[in-house]
């Protein structure tokens, strides 16, 4: 079975083809990232735009990569939902045209299940897990029962940690993309000590029985650290221990809240191999992804989490999903509207605040 899968959520326009043994024959992805930086964040209307001018040349280089014709493949897939709504529509349409145009089952994917099963892809990994999905638009604690099958535990009542990343660099004087250039920042400090008793900041949440998550409140203590600053341009140094203290402050609150979700998913399920999974953007980030290692080795479990290329937004992440729904006779209609909100789990408990949205 081979899949071409389409990414056009946000600012990352993606094209790429996978079979159903694993394997990525091609995974192209175009940065938007400098139509983007004079304006801090991403802009919708331009990511539209951009996905619009570049998409198609991307599908027929990842087509050439993989050495394969439209005829070649067993379906389509592209993202229809979550995300800015122009950019989802611009990847869906494309994908619905070459499906109509070669006669191919079209795949309807959801972002966030494709962020969800790309430790099956990366590992082969079996249901059920429990899986932290962190992003700059979302931050969820999940167990991935089966395809379409997932149970929230808990989520984000106002920022995701990815905007938190974003938002505190901006307010350190980073450059876009914010998250990124923060951990590069945090690098430079030799003393992460130091840095927490010079620039203290508050655990969200922290210690709370539930697995809810919090983060206004350290971007609001980030700003409160650097309006204390001199003014003018933030000097390297501090702009470091700021950095890595927020860093180390981040890390805490999310094994914190994840560790509440351990045994409880220890008790429900009784896996054989208990696996604690993370995935989404924020994933990339090698203080997170050693915190989370370390709580699962002292908790027994197995840690997943994808290679860095595959935790950002890419279409090797939306074929498989295409995959994964084709195995199970899943298709949907070519008249599939584009979803700006898309839930993983429908059932789940609406929450306060952005919670909601989730």
């Amino acid at each position: 079975m081979k899949v071409l899968g389409i990414e056009t959520s946000c600012d990352e326009t993606a094209a790429a083809v996978v079979t159903g043994g694993r394997e990525i024959l091609s995974n192209l992805v175009l940065s938007q990232l400098e139509e983007h930086r004079a304006f801090g964040g991403v802009v919708p209307e331009i990511a539209a735009r951009a996905h619009l001018d570049h998409l198609n040349t991307l599908i027929k280089a990842a087509m050439d990569d993989a050495g394969l014709t439209f005829k070649d493949l067993d379906g389509v897939a592209a993202t229809s939902g979550p995300g800015l709504i122009g950019g989802v529509m611009v990847g869906m349409m494309a994908g619905k045209a070459i499906a109509a145009a070669h006669d191919l089952p079209f795949i309807a994917v959801n972002h966030l299940e494709a962020h969800a099963l790309t430790p099956r892809l990366t590992d082969d990994l079996e249901f059920p897990y429990l899986l932290l999905l962190v992003s700059g638009g979302h931050t969820q604690l999940l167990v991935a029962e089966d395809v379409g099958v997932y149970r929230r535990w808990g989520t984000t009542i106002d920022d995701a940690a990815g905007e938190c990343f974003d938002k505190s660099a901006k307010m350190m004087g980073l450059p876009y993309p914010g998250g990124p250039n923060l951990e590069r920042a945090a690098r430079a400090c030799t003393d992460n000590a130091a840095a927490q008793k010079r620039f203290p900041l508050p655990r969200p949440m922290f210690g709370r029985k539930d697995c809810d998550f919090s983060f206004s409140g350290l971007k609001t203590a980030v700003r409160v650290h650097v309006d204390a600053l001199p003014e003018g341009q933030l000097k390297a140094d501090d702009v470091a221990m700021l950095a890595s203290s927020f860093e180390s402050a981040l890390c805490d609150v999310i094994v914190d809240r994840c560790g509440n979700a351990v045994q409880r998913f220890i008790d429900t399920y009784n896996p054989k191999t208990p696996t604690l999974v993370v995935s989404g953007g924020v994933a990339a980030n090698t203080a997170l992804r050693a915190a989370l290692q370390n709580l699962a080795t002292t908790r027994n479990m197995a840690f997943v989490a994808p290679p860095q290329k595959l935790c950002s937004d890419n279409g090797a992440m939306i074929a498989w999903a295409g995959i994964e729904h084709l195995r199970l006779g899943h298709k949907d209609r070519l008249d599939f509207a584009a979803r700006p909100r898309w839930p993983l789990d429908p059932e789940a408990e609406p929450k306060r605040g952005a919670g909601v949205k989730a």
